[in-house]
């Protein structure tokens, strides 16, 4: 069975125009606050600052993370996923893909607001008929294991760094001088 998901990006090799690279992280503000970026939720989160609240998603990933919820719900009691819920979440992560090509420098041109053809693209084939309920309603015991293991490591890594190792870590990131 092939994969459902598939992400293509074709990368620009030759003839790039360096200006823009230049101001890159400048020029994906506005997609970083509304789809959000890579790293952008550690970053604020360990200068001690705290977070946004929006973290590497976005205002439109927080959207879609709790729509994700409800969509789980409407899945284990329903056996189907809202239309709707489905487009929405699909919309944003098409949305993502695009500005994360954008900022990742795969492309030169500036990626639109909204869905609109790119040369970064995510495509999936949508689930025709019932959901199986069993299968997705299990998916929260299968998480278990996961929170387990590494919730702890990941509080121990955040709570046992010392303040010197991460703000020179951060500086070093951010490309600040000492």
């Amino acid at each position: 069975m092939a994969n459902p998901i598939s992400v293509v990006a074709e990368p620009l090799i030759a003839g790039r125009n360096r200006l823009t690279v230049a101001f890159r992280l400048l020029l994906a503000i506005p997609h970083l606050l509304i789809v959000g970026g890579v790293g952008l939720g550690f970053a604020i989160r360990s200068r001690g600052v705290g977070s946004s609240g929006f973290g590497e998603t976005g205002v439109l990933g927080v959207v879609a993370y709790l729509l994700a919820i409800v969509s789980w719900f409407t899945i284990v009691f329903t056996a189907r996923q809202s239309a709707g819920l489905r487009q929405f979440m699909a919309f944003y992560l098409r949305w993502r893909v695009r500005s994360l090509a954008y900022l990742m420098l795969l492309q030169d041109a500036y990626p639109p607001f909204g869905d609109a053809p790119y040369p970064a693209a995510l495509s999936f084939t949508d689930e025709t008929g019932p959901r199986n309920r069993l299968s997705v309603g299990f998916r929260v015991i299968l998480v278990i294991p996961h929170l387990i293991v590494l919730g702890p490591a990941v509080f121990v890594y955040l709570r046992e760094t010392p303040a010197p190792m991460m703000s020179s870590a951060v500086r070093g990131l951010a490309g600040s001088p000492k």
